[in-house]
This record gives C-alpha cells, structure tokens and sequence, in this order.
C-alpha cells in the first residue's frame, strides 16, 4: 500500500485503526537552531585559512592576535609527522601561520622565525593556539609569536601557563636578491643534475625516528649537481585540493626539506648502509628560518633548489611546475633534539593526568553556630529505633552521628568497616530519616594536617565506603574526620557537626579551628635527572598479583628500570594465565624470575615467600597489584562480600607492611582504586578496601618508610579486572566525572613519575575536564572532590514553565485527565531512561520494555531512582527498578504516588 496523503487521527483504512497520536518523526541530522557561532558573531574576523579560525585586533596597540584549535580530529594530516614518536606541528607548519599573520598585518616577509619549543599534538583532544603580532615598528617591521595551551588547561590564572613556540620579526618589504630568486627553473631537471635513488629512502628515516606518513612522504625525485641538491615534491592527490587554502601547504613545504635527508639515506644505501643511518641518526628539527618570502600562493607540486650558503644552514628556491616562484628562503639552521625532548614535550599524562587530594581550608569554627539537633547512633540496631521513634511521631533530628574508628587485632578493619555498612544500610532504608542527614565521625582517617597525619587506616577504610554510598545517595550523608590529637566533644562536637552540616560540602575534616575540605590537585611530576634511581639491579623486586597490570608493571621494572631480579607471586603461580609466556619474555632481557605460588592474604604463605628471597639479592621493592572486584550497590553489599574484597587488599597489604618493617626497602607501591577517592558508586566494597592501602601508606611514611599508593583511574585493558568495565559503565564514568581510559604506556609514564615524587597518596588518572566545564557552563553539577580544578557553574535561574519538580509537576498533572496523567508521567519516565544510558532526547524505550534489557544494572537503576526522587520529591526505594522493570510499570507507580484517587484506574497508554 502507497499512501499519497495523510488520514486524519482516529479514522481507519482498510479495517486498520490509526493510532489517535501523530506518528513519531525523529531527526538523525542535526538541524539549525538559529543561534550562531561563527568568528562574526563572537565580535572577532574570521581568517578562511585551514590553521586559523579567527583574529581580533587590539585597540590602542594596532596589534593581532589570531586564535585556533589543533588536533587529529580537526587536522588529521597531522598525525603523519612524528618525530621520535610524537605528533608535532611542523616547524612549516609554524611558519604558515606566521606568515599568514604578516599577510593580514600588511608584513608579508619573514625575516626571521626561532622556534624555542616544539608543538605537540595530542592524540586525544586538541590544544588552543595564538599567534601574536605586535604594533608595527618604526620601520613599519612588526613581531609574531605563536603560543600554545592545552585546550583543557585551568582557567585564567591556573597553573597552566602559555607555551611560546616560535618568535620572530615581519618585514613589508622585500629585500632584493633573495636566495635563489634568479634561478632558471624552467629546465628542469637542471642540466648536469644527476638522479638520486630514493626508492628506500623514507623507511631509512623512519628507522632514525622521522615518522612521515603519506601526506608528508611528498619526495617524488631527487637529483644532485655538486653542492646543489634538487628536488621534485608534490602532495599527494587527495590534499591537493585543501592547497589551495594555505599559503603554502606545510606537508609540502616540509617535503622540499626532506630532499637532503634522503640524498644522505641513498648514498648510504648505495655503500651498503651507514653503521648510523642519515644523519648519524641524530633527529633534527628546524630552528631559525631566515629571509622567507612566499611569492605565490596555493602551489600543490613543486620544484626545488637546496644550497649550502654556510656551515649548517640551507637556502631554498622552489617553483610550480611552469618555473615561477613559489616561495624562497635565505637560511634555514637545524638543530639536535633529543628523545627526552621530546618526551618532556609529550609530557601530556604526566602533566595532565597525576593528582593529589590537598585539604583546602574551607571555615574557621570560631563563631558557626552548633547543629540544631543530633542523635547519636552506634550500629544498625540503634538506626532502626531511631527510624521507628520519628515514625511512632518523635522529632526528627537534623543530624544522626555515627562514630567510625578502628579498633586492634586482624579483623578490626573488616569488623569497623561492616558496622558501618550496616547502620549505612539501615539509614538509607529508614523510614521517616529522609529529612536528617547521617553524619558518620571518623579521627585521624584522612591526612588533612598533612601528607603523613594518617593515624587510622581502618577508619580511611570507612571513609572509601562511604564516599561510595554517598556517590549513590546524594545529600543523605556526610563523612567529618577530626584530629586525632585534640578530641571533640561537648559544645565543640555540636559546633563542628554544624559546620560540617553548614558548609553544603559532603566531606570534611576539622584540624586545629579550622574545617577542611578535600580538593583534587595537579601534582608538579617532573623528575629531576639527577633523582636518584628508585629501583635497582642489585636487589630483588616483589611483584604481587598475576593480572595484566602486574605483567604490566613486570615488564616496565625490567625494560625501564633496569631490574634483574623480579619474584612473582600470586593464587595460582606458573599456571596463572600468561606467567609462563611473560617469564620467557623477562628472561630473554636478562632478568632472573622466580614465580611463587603464594595466597598473599595469608600471612605465613607471605612469611614463607619473603623467606624465599636470596640473601645475594635481597628484597629491596614491592609492587603490590592483586586484588578482585565485586560491584554492587551499598544495599546489596554484605560482610561476606566485604571479605572477599578485602583479602587480596587489606589483609595482603597489612602482611607485607608488618613482614617487611625490619628490611630496607626502597619502594613499597600498592595499587590503589580511584573509586576510593571519588566515583565510586557502585563499588563500595572496593573503593574501601583501596581507601585503607592509601591511609596505610600515609602511616608508613609518617614512620619513615617508604610507602606509596596509586589510585587509579579507569585502565584501558582488555584482560583483568579492567576487561569487565563495559562501554555503558565508562560512558557514564566519563559523563559523571570526566574519566577516560589510561594506556599501557601512559600508565607506566604516570607511574615513573609517580615513584619518583616521595608522596603518600596519588591519583593518576586521566580526566576530561574539558567535558566537565562545559557542564559547569550549563548548569551541571561538579563533583565537590574536582572544584579544585573545574569551577562550579552558577545554578541556572528556572522559568515557571521550565522545571517539573515537585509541587511544580504535581500542579501540571492535577489540571490532566487520568490519561494525559500518565502519558506526562511515561514521558517523563522515558527521558530519564534515555539521560541514564547516555542516548539522546529522541531515544524511546516501550511501555512494556524491561529496562534491564536495554543495558540498567543496579548502579544505573540507583541513578534513575535519584533522579525521579529529585523531579517527584517523594521518597523512593533504592529497589524501585527491581520492583518495576519496565517504563510503564514505573510511570503507573509514580502517577499512584503523585495523584492518588485519580490514579485508581488503571488508564491505557499509547506506547
């Protein structure tokens, strides 16, 4: 059937009946909305040129500043030049933007361009780059620099300073007789040149470290006439088109530079190799360009003439391929760039991705008015009385105070830890306790009177759970240490409750008169070169746990640190998966490993295996890596799961600590979880297993041991334990709080820079807090921990019309019939389902649709249930997705409890 027209609602065609709604459109191209972004409409003047988008000029000064974003996205020729590895703008590159910047200053000669630093490109994300010309001279010459920022970095004023590349002097004016300007190109070849075989000559570099991809492999031919090398170089047929947008095109301009590189990479091809390769093997990188003139624009192929005017310079002349002028330059001087260069250049997840949580003093104490009314509570049994004297009419207090601090003996930590769970448990089921905050008290479980002031790690086990239930239950909890050497009680305990609860801030910490709050912080991770090495040949290095972080690591130690006896310990020794292979690959580089089947979180297997160590080689490090997971939501958890957990963590750790105090280490590392610090819902049982290695390490050093806990944030793995977070799971970490996967090489770079800088506790992971700004600009909340490092928007203003929150929502329904009722409630329902998993407005889950088909788990359905909770105001249980899996089985149990009678009925919803 071909319909022609459209039938009006509720009528039918051929016995059919027609739903009474208008069909369902939905757009999969993005559609104006009217509102435009473009140079002109944010004050500036656009460029039309490829590497600048916009520039603005300065009043008074008569100056320039032009603004764009680099990155492989935008700009993917870029990722085919790697020097060394790494993705650099091309000093070429520079240089066009440079020259363009004369051009629309009126000084279209560059006399001179120094490039000071060079411009990496990350491979994730972009950088932003100025490029600034000064007010003209009195000889009408003017001065350009090109800087560049990680388009993430802090706002103004943060650390993240401007880096220059590049400074130089423009000139209007031609100086006549330029280098090569009188040159015949129309012969061409030039007569007496003779041709160069070049035909191996870019995979010669790339040995040396020159990696040039397609678009920059642009040497067509080579020819040489004594000192003189000439060449012919064209961009590759699918560029050829965006030349005509540059002044000259980099990628072809840097082409015409690789003419004496190859001429050395043939001739040693013909002598049957150089012993070093072109160049002795030394990487070098353009460093002072000097007299360039471009004299015509948008060439795609080239003919060019190198010379030698002096000793380490080079002259160019090139040509189109009727022989006119193209561009020429006086001298251009190369210099030696070194690996580490490089590397410092690259330095991005070193720079961008090591943190530490600084306490930041928030409030004096003296003056803040006690907590209005508190009741304290010990276990879960006194919660529930609690609960059941509020709901027998009893006055609700505005705080329950749960103390949390560890006892002694082996089970102190566990038995602490499932206390608290279990009063957690209790509060979040309470009924009548929605109004009251817990407030849980720990004493000396956080460092915030200093790095080293950990006094109870079993309490910082505390504080990891609860940060995760309070990731899953906003607003219902509050976490304040306070300082082991001057106890609180009486009126002080009342002062300090009504700051913690004042403050708005779901974690605190009270030393001296004042309140802290925990804030992440970048952590300065250069290491000096002259740091001493922080693992050796000499002594033995423990590495615990068989994953694939623990091969990962074993491999590093060896290949970077120059370790040469590893001992390898885990559940299942040799017949862990992949231990045989990963010997054989250590061996090969000449370290001696032994493997041990040993269960760490025994304390004699521990005892036995550190007895196994040579006294020729004596234990001098430990890397601790082992440790499983067990997610679940804080009401699904138990103290059996809690155990499970906690024994390759919490009980391996405290053997090694206890074991190892009389010997001299060197490190002593334990990989920790990011979930410990924030994001952890979901995780609770790990996030506080994690949280006691990172107070233990603080306790170690404050002994003067070495002691180290790395938290990690998300691994981009494919085996262990990081193999089982899903795509959904890291969408919603990167949506929450801005995580995205660390690489293997990343993670050992963080971790070099990690164990060289003598702290307790970091945190390296790698956040997009880029996305995390453009939150805070809409409105969108910041988790507190990252407020160091991602201002918190302004709350946006509400229209009457524009929020349906409580009373709000239930006036709209009250003026409804029963069936519009439940369509706004099914809608409603739906578009938190679609924010939940991360889809679009226009995604639609069916009425009778079970949600945990479509990807909900229990932490997403804790997510859905706050959110409804905020939109309605009504008390709803954490098992709401469990009770009613589907949309229309939640939406008929909301219109139950916002409308009450008129929801009787059952009413039929159009799906």
């Amino acid at each position: 059937m071909h319909w022609t027209g459209t039938l009006p609602a509720g009528t039918t065609s051929a016995g059919v009946d027609l739903p009474t709604y208008a069909f369902d459109h939905q757009h999969y191209w993005l559609r104006s909305t009217g509102t435009t972004t473009d140079a002109t409409s944010l004050g500036l003047a656009g460029t039309d040129h490829p590497l600048l988008g916009a520039v603005v000029e300065l009043p008074q000064s008569d100056g320039l500043v032009f603004t764009s974003r680099l990155s492989l996205k935008s700009h993917p020729w870029l990722a085919d030049h790697r020097v060394g590895g790494v993705v650099l703008v091309p000093g070429t590159g520079l240089v066009e933007l440079a020259v363009r910047a004369g051009d629309e200053a009126g000084c279209s000669v560059l006399e001179e361009l120094v490039i000071e630093a060079p411009l990496v490109v990350p491979e994730h994300g972009g950088v932003r780059v100025q490029v600034a010309v000064s007010g003209p001279a009195g000889n009408g010459s003017r001065t350009v620099e090109v800087y560049s920022r990680r388009e993430d970095a802090d706002g103004p004023g943060g650390a993240d300073a401007w880096t220059r590349h590049a400074s130089g002097m423009l000139a209007a004016t031609v100086q006549p007789g330029g280098s090569g300007a009188e040159f015949d190109f129309a012969a061409w070849p030039p007569p007496g040149a003779e041709p160069v075989d070049i035909s191996g000559g870019y995979g010669l570099l790339t040995e040396v470290g020159y990696g040039y991809g397609p678009a920059f492999q642009g040497v067509r031919a080579l020819w040489r006439r004594d000192d003189e090398i000439f060449a012919e170089v064209a961009l590759p047929e699918e560029h050829r088109q965006q030349a005509g947008g540059f002044g000259i095109h980099p990628a072809l301009l840097d082409a015409a530079l690789h003419a004496p590189l190859l001429q050395i990479a043939g001739a040693a091809a013909a002598d049957d190799g150089p012993e070093a390769g072109p160049g002795g093997a030394e990487l070098r990188l353009p460093f002072a360009w000097n007299g360039l003139v471009l004299h015509a624009a948008g060439a795609s192929v080239l003919r060019v003439r190198l010379a030698q005017p002096e000793r380490d310079a080079l002259s160019l002349a090139a040509a189109d391929e009727a022989g006119a002028l193209v561009v020429t330059m006086d001298s251009l001087v190369s210099r030696v760039v070194s690996a580490e260069q490089l590397e410092t250049a690259a330095d991005t997840p070193r720079a961008d991705s090591l943190f530490r949580v600084e306490w930041t003093e928030l409030l004096s104490l003296q003056g803040t008015e006690p907590a209005p009314s508190w009741a304290p509570v010990a276990t879960a049994e006194e919660v529930a009385t609690l609960a059941d004297d509020v709901e027998s009419g009893a006055a609700c207090p505005a705080l329950a105070v749960l103390e949390a601090v560890g006892g002694e003996g082996d089970d102190a930590v566990l038995a602490l830890t499932t206390r608290v769970l279990e009063a957690v448990q209790c509060w979040l089921d309470g009924p009548g306790l929605e109004e009251a905050r817990l407030a849980v008290v720990t004493r000396g479980a956080v460092p915030a009177g200093g790095e080293d002031t950990v006094t109870d790690p079993a309490g910082a086990a505390v504080w990891g759970l609860v940060r995760a239930a309070q990731a899953e239950n906003p607003d219902r909890i509050i976490l304040v240490d306070t300082d082991p050497a001057a106890p609180v009680s009486g009126d002080r305990a009342a002062r300090v409750l009504g700051a913690a609860l004042a403050s708005g801030e779901p974690q605190s910490a009270v030393r001296g008169k004042a309140l802290s709050v925990p804030r992440l912080a970048r952590v300065a991770a250069q290491v000096p070169d002259d740091a001493p090495a922080v693992f050796g040949p000499e002594g033995t290095v423990l590495v615990s746990g068989a994953g694939s972080l623990g091969g990962l690591v074993a491999r590093h130690l060896v290949a970077r640190h120059g370790v040469r006896n590893l001992m390898l310990a885990s559940r299942r020794g040799r017949d862990a998966e992949g231990v045989r292979e990963l010997v054989a690959e250590l061996t090969e580089q000449g370290a001696a490993v032994s493997v041990v089947a040993c269960d760490v979180s025994d304390y004699d297997q521990v005892k036995s295996l550190l007895a196994a160590v040579p006294d020729e080689h004596p234990l001098r490090g430990v890397v601790h890596t082992a440790g499983v997971t067990d997610d679940g939501v804080i009401g699904m958890l138990t103290p059996e799961r809690l155990a499970r957990v906690f024994a390759p963590k919490v009980d391996a750790v405290r053997h090694l600590d206890e074991l190892t105090r009389g010997l001299e280490l060197d490190a002593f590392v334990v990989y920790s979880s990011v979930s410990a610090v924030f994001m952890g819902a979901g995780s609770g049982s790990y996030a506080a297993a994690n949280a006691f290695l990172d107070g233990l390490m603080a306790t170690r050093r404050a002994a003067g041991l070495p002691g180290l806990a790395l938290a990690w944030g998300l691994w981009e793995q494919t085996s262990g334990m990081a193999a089982d977070t899903d795509d959904l799971t890291k969408a919603r970490l990167n949506r929450r709080g801005g995580l995205q996967a660390i690489t293997p090489a990343e993670g050992m770079e963080l971790f070099d820079a990690a164990v060289g800088s003598g702290q307790a506790q970091l945190v390296p992971a790698k956040l997009d807090l880029r996305s995390l700004r453009t939150q805070a600009a809409a409105g969108g909340g910041v988790p507190h921990l990252l407020r160091g490092l991602v201002r918190a928007g302004r709350q946006q203003a509400q229209a009457a019309s524009s929020g349906e929150t409580g009373q709000a929502l239930t006036e709209r329904l009250a003026g409804l019939s029963g069936a519009e009722q439940a369509k706004v409630l099914l809608d409603l329902v739906r578009a938190q389902v679609a924010a939940v998993l991360g889809h679009s407005a226009t995604y639609r889950i069916d009425a009778d649709q079970g949600l945990f088909e479509v990807g909900f788990d229990s932490l997403t359905s804790i997510e859905l249930r706050n959110r409804l909770r905020d939109i309605t105001e009504k008390k709803l249980s954490p098992n709401l997705v469990f009770d009613y899996p589907t949309a229309g089985m939640l939406a008929a149990h909301l219109h139950g409890l916002l409308c009450g009678e008129q929801a009787a009925q059952p009413v039929a919803v159009s799906v």
